[in-house]
């Protein structure tokens, strides 16, 4: 493979425009008029001869709009400047634009300072800037298409058109793996093992973060522990329970199934090589009490939960970093800041390989792949247009985020550009531990920092607490909703609430009483850790997060509320103290044993919502990890995992179910190259 470099490139790409090749995604905008403007005193000037005369048009991408900046050149000076960021956040981005022109012009370059509060859209104009200038030196420039925005009504917007001549590398390889999350990076991991001619891509400069849990069926670690076999029947009718039956009970059946196989690959190296120990979460812990069959909340709970994270932390390499180790060892790599912008496809429909774009210099990558690609790259939760329009309802409960900013959906939309199915529901991972202060809506709230202009309001991403079943209440000091229940229940309910928001109230007593309530899955920990607790409300309590009180009538004033809603509230207060001390909770059919008194100071409120972890919703699949067309007929050469997969939730995620999503990332990571390689 030869790599051509910038200076290289910009020669050949010259030299071809110059002979007549359509510019398309080579050229950032043609020359816009032969006139030149009015000279500006301001502006810095060169030697004669240095710029063609003329204006000219760059653009490039802003928080929330394609930033335009208009350039026009004499033969040794910028003399005019008009700088378009009408787009952006209005009190940032927007407003900057006439500080921009004047730095432009004063520069005479597109090296400026940018201008505070405005980072993004500054960045854009430069880039937007360094377009003009290289037009007006006779040099041929790439526009960028990775990481298209789309916009407020078409989330999906057009697929790219790239000129040959932008495209100045090719790799020729047998398997293309796009994304280095946790799902290519097993992947990587198990082509690695088995010797595969593979290429592996990620957009950002590192590989990504480590979700630890993950779900698998009957592995080694369970038998280990005890386990009997599970009912796989019944854990196959229970997914699509919770999926509504919108599920594909043929994807579902092979996480079930081959799970266990993939943990055996996962131990092999994190056990046999790096000795690192996995926390296998069976008996009583894997349980719930007795009490909860008697009340109608009995979720199956399967005996599924694997994870490392004691080593580690330990080791202080996250289990992906670890993967990176291992390739590299076995003499492959991973090129980063190489970022998806459309699969390829011959005659017969089949997907032949991708084009990349390099992050640094917009120059175009062709990866040819023999076998196949396997798209791993995330879901779509940091890219509001995609949230907003694809998923209303779960949008308008979140307070507060867990996820990763570089999920934005673009495997998702190139996937869909070549024809492949999208599912038809949102499934959000909706936790309900997004803590915001008093008065503080859920959804969107602009941002001069963000991705399209828009980020949910809370600070902090988890606050794990959140989910035990204390008292909940709507801003009108009401009861709404049996607080038991799976963790996206509840944000659900209080989409029907005043400012989709609900406060959570206790007293002195919580230790006790988490105890006493015994959850399971992730909210354990609140159970498991109590010092967690403790610091997190500390730190809560100081950021005017969380309330501390000596009387409940202070602690309603702490929380905001007024007039009847504080009446209202207090007078929920002691119903719900009724209900404990009856022991039958005859208003909504909590059990008994998770009710809890509220009388003994200090007493303690605060206000959440939901906390996005990832989106669930994805490209539709078979039982091989292939993905799906629109008439639902595999296409030949693609394949998906991870959180841009679909066909296996739907509506919400099944969080009871502790490491599920994680496991059938890990599953059919490993499956779509056993099948790419031809190993089953």
């Amino acid at each position: 493979m030869n790599k051509i470099s910038r200076k290289g490139f910009l020669k050949i790409a010259a030299a071809a425009a110059m002979s007549g090749v359509t510019a398309g995604a080579l050229a950032a905008c043609n020359a816009a008029s032969s006139s030149t403007a009015a000279s500006s005193s301001t502006a810095a000037s060169g030697a004669a001869g240095t710029y063609i005369p003329g204006t000219y048009e760059g653009t490039a991408e802003g928080i929330s709009s394609t930033v335009k900046v208009t350039m026009t050149f004499s033969d040794s000076a910028v003399t005019d400047v008009v700088v378009d960021t009408s787009g952006e956040t209005a009190s940032y981005g927007a407003a900057a634009a006439d500080q921009l022109k004047e730095q432009l012009l004063a520069a005479g370059s597109a090296e400026i300072d940018g201008v505070s509060g405005s980072t993004v859209t500054s960045e854009a104009v430069m880039k937007a800037a360094k377009s003009c200038f290289a037009q007006a030196k006779g040099e041929a420039t790439v526009t960028s298409v990775q990481l298209p925005t789309g916009d407020e009504s078409d989330w999906l917007g057009k697929e790219p058109d790239i000129d040959e001549a932008a495209i100045t590398e090719t790799v020729d390889t047998d398997i293309v793996i796009v994304g280095a999350g946790n799902g290519g990076m097993f992947a990587a991991a198990y082509a690695a093992a088995n010797g595969l001619n593979f290429r592996i891509i990620e957009q950002n400069a590192a590989v990504q973060d480590t979700r630890h849990w993950y779900g698998a069926i009957d592995s080694a670690a369970a038998k280990e522990a005890g386990e009997k076999p599970f009912d796989r029947a019944k854990l196959l009718s229970e997914i699509s329970r919770y999926a509504s039956g919108k599920c594909d009970q043929r994807v579902v059946r092979t996480w079930i199934n081959e799970s266990a196989s993939m943990h055996d690959f996962m131990r092999s190296i994190l056990e046999d090589k790096y000795g690192w120990v996995c926390d296998f979460t069976s008996g009583t812990e894997a349980a719930w009490p007795a009490e909860n069959a008697e009340h109608n909340t009995d979720y199956l709970f399967p005996v599924e939960e694997h994870n490392y994270m004691a080593s580690e932390n330990a080791s202080g390499k996250p289990r992906n970093v670890l993967f990176q180790e291992y390739i590299e060892e076995l003499g492959y790599g991973i090129d980063f800041k190489t970022s998806l912008a459309k699969l390829e496809k011959d005659s017969t429909g089949r997907i032949t390989g991708i084009i990349a774009q390099s992050t640094e210099d917009d120059h175009f990558i062709r990866y040819n792949a023999a076998k196949g690609v396997l798209l791993a790259c995330g879901g779509y939760c940091g890219n509001p247009y995609m949230m907003e329009q694809l998923d209303p309802l779960g949008t308008s409960v979140t307070t507060a985020c867990s996820y990763s900013p570089a999920d934005k959906g673009y495997g998702i939309r190139a996937a869909v550009w070549a024809g492949a199915n999208l599912d038809k529901e949102a499934a959000p991972m909706l936790f309900d531990r997004g803590i915001v202060a008093p008065g503080v809506d859920a959804g969107y709230v602009d941002s001069s920092s963000s991705f399209g202009g828009k980020a949910f309001p809370g600070t902090v991403g988890q606050y794990n607490t959140g989910t035990q079943p204390f008292l909940k209440v709507n801003r009108n000091g009401e009861r709404f909703a049996n607080e038991s229940c799976p963790y996206n229940d509840i944000v659900y309910a209080a989409s029907h609430q005043p400012g989709r928001v609900y406060a959570q109230i206790h007293d002195a007593n919580f230790h006790e009483d988490i105890s006493r309530f015994h959850t399971i899955g992730c909210s354990a920990m609140s159970r498991n850790i109590p010092q967690m607790v403790d610091s997190q409300m500390e730190k809560h309590i100081e950021a005017g997060l969380m309330f501390k009180c000596d009387t409940l009538d202070e602690l309603a004033d702490k929380l905001g509320f007024t007039g009847e809603a504080k009446t209202t509230f207090l007078a929920t207060v002691d119903r719900y103290n009724e209900l404990y001390d009856a022991q039958e909770d005859t208003d909504f059919g909590k059990p008994a044993y998770r009710l809890s008194a509220i009388r003994q100071a200090p007493f303690y409120g605060c206000w959440l919502g939901a906390s996005l972890l990832t989106t669930e919703q994805g490209i539709a699949i078979n039982e091989k990890g292939q993905a799906l067309d629109t008439d639902n007929k595999p296409m030949e050469g693609l394949y998906v995992t991870g959180d841009m997969s679909g066909s296996f939730f739907a509506n919400n995620y099944p969080c009871l179910m502790a490491g599920v999503a994680m496991g059938r990332t890990l599953t059919f990571a490993m499956k779509a190259i056993k099948q790419m390689a031809g190993l089953e």
